[in-house]
């Protein structure tokens, strides 16, 4: 999946997901401004509201008449704005704010911050808001050796150490010919880190493996058996276990998914490279969600050469061997992880989901229809374990992996603090 196809998929997902959130969104000076506006657009499109204040070098950038269009509300960009009945727009600001998201962070405003320097709205209102219930991000944007140089890495450090959260950088062209880290993270990225962000930690402290895909099993080097699985319901609940707080690794199938910010990824294709891959991670994660559409069998012998199609022939015949049991291997280690199996079925789920559950020996079943779901952004989930059934309705595939997520932190052990 290609850059632009990734954000218009994680635009979907998102929205709603910041609804009732409002976030003030401070600009200062650089390049990196054009994409303060596509961010506005997200935040927006996401249920947020958007407050901009700019800083006076924001404003040789880009125009304050755009970001007021984007975010349908005036920009500020003065601590003497006289519209303010009290003139105080900097306690104002932020006094009924859930956030302040500084996108772009210049080197030289990251300095203020770490001083706790207030020469204008911005650094103002960063300064009076509320520390308890109004949180600051900084998406840093500069150039490469300004990044690197000791003192903005000193001011990094401090200012994530006074709680404020640091975004970024990411690596990659900069404006101004060089190549290396200080890009400011994508307007698709950054809504993401927002909303991660108020998300609860439920799981922070635990690593969490999850599997995602199809396999795929080679007949010959041209064809094989593979599913319709798209994975997206396996990368959603990695993404929604690293909102969580989650140290996540997603074992995947071939799948054209992008990989969700902050989570570790292993490709595999067939169902023995996943269960070889899987096997060893295991013992050091505290969960193991088992989304992936593993193929119970394969070719006994793959052949070495497209098989051919010729007049007289008989049809081929192809042996089958059975694949590793990925999900009951990682149930019988010594000290496993909270096992949780997926049951994509075409019929009779509740009874088929049941029978996997015992026969697998792992505490929680979730069950979908499978021809229901494979490719689609939404879903619908049958929780089976010990004690019963419980459905989780229609949804978007997100949703569903965050409930599943609360779902699953509930029912892991108090975790030892030794």
């Amino acid at each position: 999946m290609n850059d632009s196809a990734a954000a218009t998929a994680a635009s979907c997902d998102a929205a709603g997901d910041l609804a009732g959130r409002h976030v003030v969104l401070g600009l200062t000076g650089g390049i990196a401004c054009y994409k303060a506006a596509e961010l506005t657009r997200e935040l927006a499109k996401a249920g947020a509201t958007v407050q901009v204040v700019m800083t006076e070098a924001a404003e040789q950038f880009i125009t304050a008449v755009t970001m007021q269009a984007l975010s349908n509300r005036p920009v500020l960009t003065s601590q003497w704005d006289a519209r303010e009945p009290n003139n105080m727009a900097h306690i104002n600001l932020t006094r009924v704010a859930d956030a302040v998201l500084v996108a772009p962070a210049s080197a030289d405003f990251i300095a203020k911050l770490a001083q706790g320097r207030a020469d204008e709205l911005l650094s103002l209102a960063c300064l009076a808001r509320p520390i308890e219930r109004c949180a600051l991000l900084v998406a840093p944007a500069m150039n490469r050796e300004m990044w690197a140089h000791p003192a903005t890495r000193r001011n990094v450090a401090q200012i994530a150490a006074d709680g404020a959260v640091v975004l970024g950088p990411a690596a990659g062209d900069q404006a101004c010919g060089e190549v290396g880290d200080g890009r400011m993270l994508e307007a698709h990225e950054l809504r993401d880190e927002l909303i991660a962000f108020f998300q609860p930690n439920v799981l922070a402290g635990r690593r969490v493996l999850v599997t995602a895909g199809p396999t795929y099993e080679p007949i010959d080097p041209v064809r094989g058996i593979t599913n319709l699985s798209s994975g997206k319901m396996g990368f959603a609940i990695a993404r929604a276990a690293a909102e969580a707080g989650a140290e996540v690794t997603l074992v995947a199938g071939p799948v054209a998914l992008a990989t969700p910010r902050g989570v570790r990824r292993v490709d595999v294709h067939t169902a023995r490279q996943m269960h070889d891959a899987v096997l060893p991670l295991a013992p050091r994660h505290d969960v193991f969600v088992a989304t992936a559409a593993v193929a119970d069998w394969r070719p006994a012998q793959a052949a070495e050469r497209k098989l051919k199609k010729a007049d007289g022939h008989a049809t081929p015949t192809i042996a089958m061997a059975e694949n590793p049991d990925i999900l009951a291997d990682v149930a019988r280690l010594p000290g496993a992880p909270y096992c949780v199996g997926f049951a994509a079925e075409s019929h009779d789920l509740a009874k088929h989901a049941r029978e996997k559950r015992e026969r697998k020996g792992v505490p929680l079943i979730v069950g979908n229809i499978g021809p229901s779901t494979f490719g689609r952004d939404d879903n619908a989930l049958l929780l089976v374990d010990a004690v019963g059934e419980r459905e989780m309705p229609r949804g978007p595939k997100l949703a569903l992996a965050r409930a599943l997520v609360r779902e699953i932190a509930q029912r892991l052990p108090v975790k030892d603090p030794r």
